[in-house]
């Protein structure tokens, strides 16, 4: 891992990496593999993932667990790298503007986490977590069927409330990472023939960059590649499952839409998701009815 992370950044990317919980109890609080993963020299370490969420797939933490498992994670990764952020796991994903309660339900494990690590982990402490940086997962078709459906925004929204940030400042990006950004097919209430897949896969791709860059909060894609898994077939990485560019449309071929996108150097024509997302990442601006030909 250590040579991994050390390739990604001899091509000057920056790394961060989710150290996943491994047990639900007191066995989480091994730190030879909390000493391990530091090793790899990460720019940012997401400790534990959906520790709130129980289910077949989860591993659900108590808060009391998770309070000193997360101290001892962060002082090992800083024992290493003492500049770089820890991140509290991640928020099992809900839908922003309308799954109010269960995103109050975190909020309230996150305040239990925050009275464990004052009583039993460092008792008589007055560590917070509003001060600290949460990890959050948005899964959902961002952009599609209109514009007005941006979950990515109702998440923003509520968790700026929670930290007393507003949300126009860009300071939310200091205490909440999208440590999982990806569309939603499946069960979310919209169609699943190629033509609907494509189509809201690209707008939630494109809604997600002018969300996160607008309110200039870290965001990071589930997968890069389309993949397999409990036993369906997910195409919503911005690469084939073989790592091949997919092309805007990706129920159509290379070249059959394209966006004339203007640029600081000029204009710059994009057939490809990771054009697109690098285009849009550089600063360029869509064409005007950028949603009319992705439509068509």
């Amino acid at each position: 891992m250590k040579k991994t992370v050390a390739q990604y950044h001899s091509q000057g990317v920056r790394v961060m990496l989710s150290l996943c919980q491994w047990a639900t109890d007191a066995r989480l609080y091994d730190t030879s593999r909390m000493n391990d993963a530091a090793q790899a020299g990460a720019d940012a370490v997401q400790c534990a993932n959906e520790q709130m969420k129980q289910g077949p797939f989860n591993s659900y933490v108590p808060p009391a667990v998770f309070a000193k498992f997360y101290d001892l994670c962060q002082k090992a990764m800083h024992a290493v790298r003492p500049e770089i952020p820890i991140i509290i796991g991640s928020n099992d994903p809900h839908v922003g503007g309308q799954d109010y309660y269960p995103l109050v339900a975190q909020a309230d494990y996150l305040d239990s986490m925050q009275y464990y690590m004052n009583t039993s982990v460092h008792p008589g402490g007055h560590w917070n977590w509003r001060s600290q940086t949460i990890g959050l997962i948005d899964s959902w078709h961002n952009g599609y069927p209109d514009q007005s459906v941006n979950s990515l925004y109702g998440l923003y929204l509520f968790w700026a409330q929670q930290f007393g940030v507003d949300l126009g400042s860009g300071g939310l990006g200091k205490h909440l990472w999208v440590v999982e950004g990806t569309g939603c097919i499946f069960g979310c209430g919209i169609a699943t023939d190629s033509y609907d897949v494509a189509v809201s896969h690209i707008l939630t791709l494109t809604t997600d960059v002018q969300t996160t860059m607008r309110y200039q909060v870290p965001f990071f894609y589930f997968s890069a590649r389309d993949f397999p898994s409990q036993g369906a077939f997910w195409p919503m990485g911005i690469r084939s499952i073989g790592g091949n560019p997919k092309p805007l449309r990706q129920d159509l071929w290379m070249g059959a839409r394209t966006l004339n996108m203007s640029c600081g150097s000029g204009h710059v024509t994009v057939s490809s998701q990771e054009q697109l997302l690098a285009s849009l990442y550089s600063g360029c601006n869509l064409p005007g009815n950028y949603i009319g030909i992705l439509e068509s």
